[in-house]
């Protein structure tokens, strides 16, 4: 049975305190303490590491509150454990959790802003920026430069062969897999599929695989001590893995201007739009911001799939059972459920009044879609896993305005082939442990999670 409200009780010191939870799902951790009964709006963090760690059930509850009693809340900006990076002292950010509020935030760009070059809470310094200064974070005109150059590169034809490869890694991956049996389905599955998808694409050699996905880790990590060990300094893991990538990146374009082949390497780096070019260094941008945001939004995705379809098997059956009937509206309830990102900040340029709240110049608003994909106010029962689920207004690709995902159409394609080869070459694939979390505020992330057919 899937998750609904219900009442449930907790006693101490001999009083009873009824409260809402969450129903019966191992999914969600359900763990009812009495600091959960007695929670309000005011005593969330969501600055706080350890708010993060809490079982998914007591973060969605949290979330819950702060739609309800505090959409618009403010905190102080995190600290990034173990880093030596000095900051300037800021005042901190704004959280919007109601789907409206972001929805009116991302229609309005010229408002809130992505630069100063950073879509993170901390304002990182100028060498970290660099190499994640892509279209994610920059405004126009100069995002839409970039964007209408990178959209010239995805032709019909470029589409077609990058579709024949998703199909051919789905294949090749999934073959891989089954010759086990039982496994890690992250290490397995979920990773390598998306990550050796744009690999292909890019004209990456095959040599640099396993060096790609290990910096994607690094930086999308938060400091996860499974990616940076106890006692380095995130910083400088989060530069080196910039770099590593940055140089994979400016070595292959270097290489293609006199030897292009069909990739979008080639079409990017020798393109002329309106007698514009991408420079070496947003070319090597935009490859970090694919192996890093593209790919890991269909691992998370795949992921929670995975283990959303043993908590509710009937979605599963419906899902084999008419999988050309249900596929499409199948992926973007499986994008809403997962929520991969679960936040972007923006920057104030002017001040504005946000559902009659003040915001000032120069204010940090951190968007948090996860909360989102579960407002009440717009999704019937929201805590259910439903496949048919429509109309599905979710924010799993980012809010609509300019910085919409570019990659949706091939993020969408990439889970609904995966899927489609899973339930029909392996219906009975199951989840056998319980799932390992990504300590990370930014990536709703499974780092492991155990597997068999």
């Amino acid at each position: 049975m899937g998750p609904s409200a219900f009442k449930g009780t907790c006693s101490s010191g001999g009083s009873t305190v009824e409260i809402p939870l969450l129903r019966g799902s191992s999914y969600y951790d359900v763990l009812v303490t009495i600091e959960t009964a007695n929670m309000s709006a005011h005593d969330i963090d969501l600055s706080a590491t350890e708010f993060w760690l809490r079982p998914l059930s007591e973060r969605e509850e949290a979330f819950r509150l702060l739609r309800r009693d505090l959409p618009i809340g403010h905190y102080d900006t995190p600290i990034m454990e173990g880093s030596t990076l000095e900051l300037p002292p800021d005042n901190g950010y704004y959280s919007l959790t109601r789907h409206a509020d972001i929805a009116e935030a991302s229609r309005r760009p010229d408002v809130f802003i992505s630069a100063p070059g950073s879509v993170s809470i901390i304002d990182f310094p100028p060498e970290i920026v660099e190499y994640f200064s892509g279209m994610i974070s920059t405004d126009n005109p100069k995002h839409a430069r970039l964007r209408r150059i990178v959209s010239n590169a995805f032709s019909p034809k470029n589409v077609r062969v990058i579709e024949e490869s998703i199909e051919r890694v789905a294949d090749t991956v999934l073959t891989r897999a089954l010759n086990e049996g039982v496994g890690d389905f992250v290490i397995d599955v979920a990773a390598p599929f998306p990550l050796e998808i744009i690999c292909s694409m890019m004209g990456v050699p095959e040599s640099e695989y396993a060096t790609v996905l290990k910096c994607s880790n690094v930086i999308l990590s938060m400091g996860d001590s499974e990616f940076i060990p106890v006692g380095s300094d995130p910083t400088i893991a989060f530069i080196e893995a910039g770099a590593t990538l940055t140089g994979i990146m400016e070595e292959l374009a270097t290489f293609r201007v006199d030897n292009p082949i069909d990739d979008i390497t080639s079409a990017l780096i020798n393109a002329t739009i309106e007698s514009e070019k991408l420079t070496r260094q947003e070319l090597a941008s935009f490859f970090v911001l694919l192996v890093t945001a593209g790919s890991e939004t269909v691992r998370t995705a795949l992921t929670h799939a995975l283990i959303a379809f043993d908590e509710f098997p009937d979605q599963k059956q419906l899902l084999a059972d008419d999988f050309e009937g249900l596929h499409k509206t199948g992926v973007d309830e499986i994008v809403r459920w997962a929520t991969p990102i679960s936040w972007m900040r923006r920057t104030l340029a002017s001040n504005y009044t946000l559902s009659g709240f003040e915001l000032e110049a120069g204010d940090k608003v951190v968007m948090f879609y996860n909360s989102a994909n579960r407002d009440e106010d717009v999704f019937v029962d929201p805590y259910k896993f439903d496949l048919a689920r429509t109309p599905n207004d979710h924010f799993g690709f980012g809010a609509p305005g300019p910085h919409f995902c570019l990659g949706s159409h091939l993020a969408r394609r990439e889970i609904s082939v995966m899927w489609r080869n899973l339930l029909s070459r392996t219906p009975t694939i199951h989840h056998t442990g319980a799932p390992v979390r990504l300590a990370s505020s930014f990536v709703n992330g499974i780092k492991h999670v155990d597997y068999s057919f």
